[in-house]
This record gives C-alpha cells, structure tokens and sequence, in this order.
C-alpha cells in the first residue's frame, strides 16, 4: 500500500517556510454497509484531519442468503475505494492501512473481490479479525473514556455484525501519574453475528410493525445472552461502576435525531451523552415513523430508512442487556485507531484527534 502511494502520488506544494512538508497518513475501513477514509497529519498531541471521505455502499446485501459479495455491491465498493485512492493521491499520503471487516470475512469469493481493489486502485485490503476490529476501535475511542470509572463497555453495531468490548480504564491517579492519556486494557470481547444489513433482512425494514420490532430486540438480546453472562462481566456489572460508549451510524443517528439537528453535525453529536430512557424514547419514534418519514429525516436520509430500525433493536437489546444507565456517543472508532497506531512511530509521536481545518475537535473530557 505505502509503495504504491508513495510510487503514484503527485507532487505537493512545496511549503512557506523551509520545514520539511507533514507526512500524511490515511485510514479505510470497508464494512458491511459503509466505506470510510480518513486523511490526517500530525499535529502537537496528536493528528488533525485534512479529508475524509464517506459512502454506504452495501457490500454486505445479499450475503446472509448467497454467501458471496454480489457484482453490484463489490461494483459499488469499487468505486468509492477508487475515490479514496484518489483523495489519497493528492494529499500525497506516505503510509495507509485499509481494512475489510465482516462481509469480507464471510464471503467465500472476498479473496477476489481484494484482488480486484489492488488491480483497479493498486489498494492493498486486509482483511483483519474479529478481535482486531475490536482493538482498533478501543485505540479510537480511549479518548472519550472517563479514566475515573473503572470498566467499560464499547460497541459497535455493524452492518454484518455487532462488536462488544469489555475493558478497565487506568483510574484518574494512573493518568495522572502517568502526564498523559493511559491505555485501557481490554479484558474480553465478542462479536455478535448480527448485524443492522442481515437483521433488516430477515425482518424487514421499509415498514416494520410493533412485533417485528420486538422479535429484532429478543433476537438481538438472545444472541448477546452468551456474553453478558460471563463472570468478568456481569460481576463488575452488579457492582455499578461501568460506562457505557456507543461506537456506530446507529448511535450517532440517534443522538442526531434527539437533538432535533436540522443536519447531522459531528461536532454536536461526538462525545455526547444519552440516558437509556431517552435511547428507548428514540428509538420508538424512529420504529413508529414511516419510510417516507424515515427517509426525509435530515439525519437519517434514503440510503439508512430501511436499516436504521434494526439498529435501534440492536441498541435497545443492548440497553437491556447492560442497564448502566446512560451512554456516551461516539463518532469515532476503527479508523482513528489505526491511524493512532500508523503515526505512534512519528517523532510528533500522536495520540489523539485534534483539530480540521482550524475547527475544534471532539470533545476529550465528560
């Protein structure tokens, strides 16, 4: 990948002063549902974003019955991996990892569809694990953990899976003592092989009945029943000490639309806090909307009306599952990981976003 890049980039501008120019890095992740690219500099403390790039591409449809990545949908993930390669280009990227997550890990034919990235875009795709995926996303999210609660649920609900991590925080004096944000420890994680793609699938998700819903939230909370009843986690759970960070489009989506944003705003939305009782309230008047409604809705829009529902039963059953109380968003995760991890070996040595563009960055404190 880094060869390719480095072989094709343009030139860029040379800069003002005599300083050698900032290497930039970059960051794929190619789920079930999405395609995302982050472009980034280092800067003091940590990075800042210089492009980012977004589109739902459904890799994922189809998969659960046929047990391959359709022509259309490996066709639509192509073409937007052909945008990143280009974005990439002219930001004159030196190093990038692009990673491929549940679809591709369950797709008999995924081996071509990688060959095909490479020769269109010369992009190298890994496809990464299930316990990876749930490292990357602890690495992007630690900045939004309160170092002072001592455990942690993260998740992430995918559009083939859903990824749950348990970890403990260092504790306020181990930062402190430390001058620095400290690294939480991840003691166990699942993944869930349920998904917002294959759940709306199986149940539908154009117009969805109070029945269908609830068989969403049961399925949902059946599958997560293994997990939650492992002894390093339902124990620390009866003790109350434990944060809640919700890590995906569902999550966000959400926060957007209890917030009444006109538009969907990250700076509004990243590092925000939601109490169940209002994740339930939500999630009900999303499930009671039309499609048209769901579909005109600024911050749910066309391309998530017949999936959001199902990630609202997932993050119901999640709720239920775990009755912390209140859950922080995320939106943030997998790709500001690995990008955490590519520049650790930078002198500037970063650690955590900052700011784009002059704009401030996510909040980094409750």
């Amino acid at each position: 990948m880094t060869q390719f890049l480095r072989a094709r980039r343009r030139r860029r501008r040379p800069p003002a002063s005599d300083a050698a120019p900032q290497p930039a890095y970059a960051a794929i992740d190619l789920g079930t549902n999405n395609c995302r690219l982050l472009v980034a500099e280092p800067a003091d403390g940590g990075f800042r974003v210089i492009d980012a790039f977004s589109r739902i591409v459904r890799l994922g449809e189809g998969l659960s019955c046929s047990g391959r990545l359709s022509d259309a949908a490996m066709g639509r993930a192509l073409r937007a991996l052909e945008i990143c390669a280009d974005k990439m280009r002219r930001r004159g990227v030196t190093d990038a990892r692009a990673v491929a997550t549940e679809a591709c890990r369950r797709a008999e034919n995924a081996a071509v569809f990688v060959g095909r990235v490479h020769n269109a875009t010369g992009i190298e795709m890994e496809i990464i694990s299930q316990e990876e995926e749930a490292r990357l996303a602890l690495h992007g999210c630690a900045p939004l953990l309160d170092c002072a609660i001592p455990n942690a649920l993260i998740f992430d609900i995918g559009g083939g899976s859903t990824e749950v991590s348990w970890l403990t925080t260092p504790g306020a004096k181990a930062q402190a003592e430390g001058g620095g944000v400290a690294a939480p420890d991840l003691v166990a994680w699942y993944s869930m092989p349920i998904g917002v793609v294959g759940l709306a699938e199986r149940h539908g998700g154009r117009d969805i009945t109070p029945a269908q819903y609830a068989a969403m939230v049961e399925e949902s909370r059946e599958a997560l029943a293994p997990f939650a009843a492992r002894p390093e986690v339902c124990d620390v759970l009866s003790e109350g000490r434990v944060q809640m960070l919700g890590t995906s489009g569902t999550v966000t989506t959400l926060a957007g639309v209890y917030q009444g944003l006109p538009r969907y705003d990250r700076k509004r939305v990243d590092g925000c806090y939601m109490g169940f009782d209002t994740v339930q309230a939500v999630s009900r008047r999303i499930a009671a909307m039309s499609y048209g409604e769901r579909s005109r809705h600024p911050c749910i829009g066309d391309q998530r009306a017949d999936l959001v529902i199902a990630g609202c039963a997932i993050l119901e059953a999640i709720c239920r599952t775990w009755p912390v109380g209140r859950l922080r968003v995320a939106d943030r995760g997998l790709r500001e990981g690995i990008l955490a991890e590519l520049m650790r070996a930078s002198p500037t040595r970063p650690c955590n976003e900052t700011e784009k563009d002059g704009q401030p960055g996510p909040r980094q404190s409750p």
